[in-house]
């Protein structure tokens, strides 16, 4: 009943939309250093099925990143995810610790100077359901820069580091991503990603996708990824919905 009340929402939001067209953090890894026009509220919707091995998966049902523009330079986030997990030996559903933050944009994209915004999270332990509580604040930050190389073309980049709430050790964290713009609706994409922890193996992945932007304020997106190093997960497949009001 949620999912049906959130399409109807989304198809009653005007095609004839004033604002620039919608840019999500969503499908890659890679976050935008875009900002949700002021005074707008953002939504990024993710349905998530990941295979970690041969013996386990889990589903996000789904992964949500709320955004709110409070001015054309800064933004506030709220991150929800509600997931499945199923190994050979039992099965888990929850809320994950929910993470609150923000985006801020630094500079403008001037030459060789890419666009660039700074994110920062913070994982609340106690805001989850009774499994994956941790125990530690989490924090996570990133910068995240892009280049515009052509009309169609942007290359994109982030550099951060995250805590996972159960340790003091960081994880490092880096993407890099290309942007194709096949038409004036459809965008393609293809990326690598990674995490390394600070006293444990890196992982490494690569993933590919589409968006398809149905109005100023309505996107859909499909991709799938697979890990390309040993630590990795063996593959994914994720469908998005975001929208904008």
């Amino acid at each position: 009943m949620k999912f049906k009340i959130c399409i109807f929402i989304l198809f009653s939001i005007p095609c004839f939309s004033q604002n620039k067209p919608l840019e999500a953090d969503r499908p890659d890894q890679t976050e935008t250093p875009a900002i949700v026009p002021k005074g707008m509220f953002q939504a990024e919707n993710g349905f998530t099925f990941q295979k970690n091995d041969s013996e386990s998966t889990t589903f996000s049902l789904p992964s949500t990143l709320w955004k709110y523009g409070v001015n054309k330079n800064f933004e506030l986030r709220l991150i929800t995810d509600f997931v499945s997990e199923k190994n050979q030996e039992e099965k888990a559903t929850g809320l994950l610790p929910v993470f609150i933050g923000f985006k801020v944009k630094l500079i403008d994209e001037k030459g060789i100077v890419p666009k660039t915004s700074f994110i920062a999270h913070i994982g609340l332990p106690k805001l989850a359901s009774t499994k994956y509580k941790v125990d530690y604040l989490a924090p996570e930050f990133r910068f995240t820069m892009q280049h515009t190389l052509s009309d169609k073309l942007n290359l994109g980049y982030n550099l951060g580091v995250e805590w996972d709430g159960f340790s003091v050790e960081p994880t490092f964290i880096y993407t890099l991503t290309t942007g194709y713009s096949l038409t004036e609706k459809l965008g393609s994409y293809i990326e690598l990603f990674g995490f390394s922890p600070q006293n444990d193996k890196a992982n490494h992945n690569l993933d590919g996708g589409f968006t398809y932007l149905i109005n100023n304020n309505f996107m859909v997106d499909l991709s799938s990824g697979f890990g390309i190093s040993k630590t990795a997960p063996k593959y994914y497949f994720t469908l998005g919905i975001s929208f904008r009001i």
